[in-house]
């Protein structure tokens, strides 16, 4: 059965000027088999958008359910509010995916490699095709397809370099012949396609972000932390999420 990666980000790639109140870059994504993804993870998120806000139309986007914006204005109600964050966190926990991430701190990236530093969402793409290519296996008869979310043309265009420069140099751990007989590719699509995969994605990479600054967030961190890709020990770090430059 082939599985897709959807991948969204949370912060910003620039390190020429840097927020210090928002200092980290992570790229993060959700891997769920493809029958999965199109049926009953769709209609899970259907279902928790219609039994909230009464319509399957409106997109599930961080930005705009903090913001109390583009349809999520009622989170400006205290008992909305925490009953959207409780079916959210319902909805994660009973979603059958696992959680790969990679976070970037920007400032201590500049410190160590200076005009050496890789571009922190090349760097993160690399490390999460490769943590994917991982999770697909070298057996698999099915190749694996990464759904990323598009964003300006100039962004867009920087995207596909970086994977192209992936299908070409590999990986630190995988040639780039095993990326190819993994992954059949990466395709690009914006909010307005709702497509569940990407909604769920931008839902966990902003609290991922958060705790890596060690900040909280009202979507529940353990449940994120369960649903992470772990080794036979259970540990997360290096396998489902990734912190750069490592201590």
């Amino acid at each position: 059965m082939s599985k897709i990666l959807f991948l969204d980000e949370s912060g910003d790639h620039n390190l020429t000027v840097i927020d210090p109140q928002h200092s980290v870059f992570v790229l993060g994504g959700v891997i769920a088999d493809r029958e999965y993804a199109l049926g009953a993870m769709t209609e899970k998120l259907n279902a928790f958008k219609m039994e909230l806000f009464g319509t399957t139309d409106i997109i599930l986007h961080t930005a705009d359910f903090t913001r109390q914006k583009n349809g999520f204005e009622r989170m400006k109600e205290k008992a909305f509010c925490e009953r959207f964050y409780a079916k959210l966190n319902q909805l994660i926990s009973e979603l059958n995916i696992t959680i790969i991430a990679c976070a970037i701190k920007k400032q201590q990236h500049m410190d160590r490699y200076g005009l050496d530093a890789v571009d922190p969402y090349s760097l993160s793409l690399n490390i999460l095709a490769e943590r994917f290519c991982f999770d697909i296996g070298g057996k698999s008869a099915q190749k694996g397809k990464i759904i990323a979310e598009a964003r300006d043309p100039t962004l867009n265009a920087q995207l596909e370099l970086a994977w192209l420069n992936v299908k070409i140099s590999g990986t630190h751990y995988l040639q780039a012949i095993d990326i190819n007989n993994r992954i059949e590719s990466l395709i690009l699509k914006t909010k307005e396609d709702k497509i569940a995969g990407l909604e769920i994605a931008d839902a966990i990479v902003t609290p991922i972000a958060r705790r890596v600054l060690g900040r909280t967030s009202r979507v529940d961190l353990n449940i994120i932390k369960s649903k992470m890709r772990k080794n036979h020990l259970g540990e997360i770090t290096g396998y489902g999420l990734v912190t750069l430059p490592k201590n």
